[in-house]
């Protein structure tokens, strides 16, 4: 018996989408808002997306709808998950620019 393929989930142009993590296949798309880029947590059956400043949860055998809150008065920045890889990546990413900026700062 083939062991099933556990889903890749990613966020991209206004959309939550699962893949087969095996064969790049669709498995489904949801649409959350309009806005290029998305955020995504996942936690056991639910997925919870960051879109714009607002905050959607998700099933993730289907991508239906549970939940949505628009985050009244905290503006349309990014959703950082705690504990998330994007919050470590985002986290990584700005401690190498300033090392960078750093490096060129003390060469001139």
């Amino acid at each position: 018996m083939a062991k099933k393929s556990t889903p890749l989930y990613i966020g991209i142009g206004s959309h939550v989408v699962a893949l087969n993590a095996s064969t790049g296949e669709e498995i489904w798309r949801t649409k959350v808002k309009s806005t290029s880029y998305i955020t995504i947590l996942i936690d056991g059956s639910h997925i919870y997306a960051g879109a714009a400043g607002e905050l959607f949860c998700l099933k993730a055998s289907s991508g239906e709808l549970v939940w949505h809150n628009k985050l009244k008065g905290l503006g349309h920045s990014l959703i950082a998950f705690a504990g998330s890889d994007a919050a470590q990546v985002a986290a990584m990413q700005a401690a190498q620019a300033a090392a960078t900026t750093a490096a060129v700062v003390a060469a001139t």
